[in-house]
């Protein structure tokens, strides 16, 4: 039986990705701290495994012990406003924590894969288009792929700096030890696992403000600023077609593409009418380096991997996250 770990398994990836390779008959060890209920205040779950991946001697205690074929990074502190109050958490969890890793890797099984869970944030200003508006979105014709680039890009945000890190380091341990090492980066993942938190997850906290009656805030752009979704099962979809087939330091952007994108105020309106409930919102000021628009070219990753697939459209995410029969 092939061994796998994921970190940060309570998680919305960590947790889709045990049920996925449950069902692949892998043997699963999921670690994660419950740290997520410190950064948004949700409720915290038992974990497999209880492990702080900051804790090296911990780290290495565990590799020692299990050979495995696979590990899967879920783990991070994914908040741009969190990581703003709190820079040198934010680093360890997501660059430092990622290094132990790595290294644990190399020591015990170099022969396994790794994915590593980057973000499209490390682009930073780059990500950036010609947009036109219309009533209720911004438009552009050309997704962003992966030659954006790291270099000079700023405004990522401090979660987009300690993230970069991490991400340079997965890349160069590929390269420099020759390791099966893929990075990938996307941008919003969502499903009904989702615990969204103001401040994480726009998508499924939007529907939950929506079926609760709570008011919701968006935050600059008139509610026109766009994001595509990619449904978390489609997104461990594409790391299992990675990790049976890994090609070494690669980098993929990885997202719901145009067919998935979705602005706030379209959203409100798919939601409400999967509800039947009224959405409550005020338009607040934008946030520092938020982007009005972000759709990503997967067509490296579908080269790569012909035989990977979405199984969740846009709609079928918004059932899921409003708990209703995926058509």
């Amino acid at each position: 039986m092939k061994k796998i770990l994921i970190t940060g398994s309570n998680g919305l990836v960590g947790s889709e990705a045990i049920k996925f390779f449950e069902k692949k008959n892998w043997k699963v060890v999921g670690v994660d701290n419950n740290m997520r209920s410190m950064f948004f205040g949700v409720d915290a779950y038992e974990p497999m495994l209880e492990l702080d991946i900051r804790d090296q001697d911990g780290v290495e205690g565990l590799f020692n012990g299990v050979k495995f074929d696979a590990i899967i990074h879920t783990a991070a502190q994914p908040s741009h406003d969190w990581a703003k109050d709190a820079p040198l958490i934010d680093f360890d969890v997501n660059a430092r924590a990622t290094l132990i890793l790595l290294e644990a890797m190399r020591k015990y099984c170099p022969e396994a894969v790794f994915v590593h869970v980057s973000t499209d944030k490390v682009y930073g200003e780059n990500m950036v288009r010609d947009l036109v508006e219309s009533d209720t979105r911004y438009h552009s014709d050309y997704p962003f792929s992966e030659n954006l680039g790291l270099d000079f890009a700023g405004q990522r945000s401090l979660f987009g700096c300690s993230k970069t890190t991490s991400d340079i380091y997965a890349q160069e341990y590929a390269n420099y030890f020759g390791l099966k090492i893929g990075i990938f980066r996307p941008g919003c993942i969502t499903g009904g696992r989702h615990k969204g938190a103001e401040q994480h997850g726009f998508l499924s906290y939007l529907a939950k403000c929506i079926k609760e009656n709570k008011r919701y805030k968006i935050y600059g752009y008139k509610g026109k600023q766009v994001r595509d979704q990619i449904h978390s099962y489609d997104l461990v979809n594409a790391f299992y077609h990675f990790i049976e087939n890994p090609k070494l330091g690669e980098v993929y952007n990885i997202g719901g593409g145009e067919e998935r994108s979705v602005s706030v105020l379209e959203a409100i309106k798919m939601i409400e009418d999967e509800t039947g409930k009224k959405c409550h919102y005020e338009i607040c000021e934008g946030r520092k380096g938020d982007r009005q628009w972000d759709v990503h070219d997967v067509s490296k990753f579908r080269r790569h991997y012909p035989k990977w697939d979405y199984k969740y459209s846009l709609p079928d995410i918004i059932s899921d996250l409003c708990q209703k029969d995926i058509k």
